[in-house]
Formats: C-alpha cells, structure tokens, sequence
C-alpha cells in the first residue's frame, strides 16, 4: 500500500494532466523521467520509471473515452519516488494481470511495489521505485 509522506519529510510534488492519447504518452514519459533524475536513481532505473509510466497511460487509454484525461502526480524524494496515475470517471483501467495483459506484468517488474485502486471519481495506479544502495 502506498502511505501518505510525512510532514516532516522533503518531498517535492510535480503534477500533470494531459489528454488520454498515445500522442501525449510521450510528454508523461520526459516529465516523470526528470522527476526521477533529480533523485539518486541510477540511469537503469530511470528509465525503468520511464517505461512503467509509458504502460500505465497505455493501458488507461486503451479504455479511455473521448474527452478523457490521464491524471500524473510525483513525490519525489531522495530515496525514492511514488508515481499515481489516474484515469478520469470515463476510464475503465483493466486491474486484472490477466485481462490488462503484459503492459501490467511490466510495471510490476520494474517497480518496486504497486497498488490498484478503484475510487468514485475513477481508477487509480500507485508505484512506487526507490533507490537502490550502490
């Protein structure tokens, strides 16, 4: 599960909002991965950020309505990030590994945890990648 950060924690939140397309997959792609860079993240682990964001928009696409919106919010921490992606009411986010297909299998191999939830206002997706010791 994906706890809340403390107050007494520096956290740095960048938030994005752009429209449920594939041509705006790319722009979420770039913004998460500066978040990322400006923690101790490793290039490797970047771009696994990268690729996990990639699939989480993909798959609220593939369902998405017209008009729909993808909701990106960051926390970024020296230790770690915490990513949610949320699709607006009109999207129906496949939560099923089995029906969501091999994009879900990704972003769970790449990230360190992740979490489904399913709200009023739409479905969310929490990750979560922390740096790794070198």
């Amino acid at each position: 599960m994906i706890e809340p950060v403390a107050q007494t924690e520096k956290v740095d939140v960048v938030e994005l909002r752009i429209p449920a397309k594939a041509e705006w997959v790319a722009v979420a792609r770039l913004a998460v991965a500066a978040v990322a860079s400006r923690s101790d993240f490793s290039v490797e682990d970047i771009e696994d950020v990268r690729l996990a964001i990639a699939e989480a928009c993909t798959n609220v696409i593939r369902d998405a309505e017209p008009g729909a919106q993808i909701d990106i919010r960051c926390e970024s921490e020296r230790e770690s990030l915490s990513v949610t992606v949320r699709g607006g009411a009109a999207v129906r986010l496949r939560v099923d590994g089995s029906e969501a297909g091999l994009g879900v299998i990704i972003i769970q191999s790449l990230m360190d945890s992740v979490e489904y939830r399913i709200e009023p206002d739409g479905v969310v997706l929490g990750m979560v990648k922390r740096v790794q010791p070198r």
